[in-house]
């Protein structure tokens, strides 16, 4: 009978690599995650000060939204 990956002994060559340095510009994308329409997440890192008045998402998607509706709304021909 042939042995399984489990009954081999011990390798200490095997170990993990405390660091590993990733090349980027050669990864692909996963051709298998879901292509779905899902909304996407964002994420924003907050300063200490706002992050300890906004504690929740749910806070700061509130008050957000509430800047959102008070400013002017851009048209097309308009700029910021």
């Amino acid at each position: 009978m042939n042995k399984t990956p489990f009954e081999e002994s011990y390798n200490s060559d095997d170990e993990l690599l405390a660091e590993y340095h990733f090349d980027y510009k050669k990864a692909k994308s996963n051709r298998f995650a879901a292509k779905s329409r899902k909304q996407l997440l964002k994420v924003v890192v907050l300063d200490e000060d706002v992050a300890q008045v906004f504690t929740t998402p749910e806070s700061v998607n509130k008050v957000l939204r509430a800047l959102i509706e008070s400013m002017p709304q851009v048209t097309d021909g308009d700029t910021a």
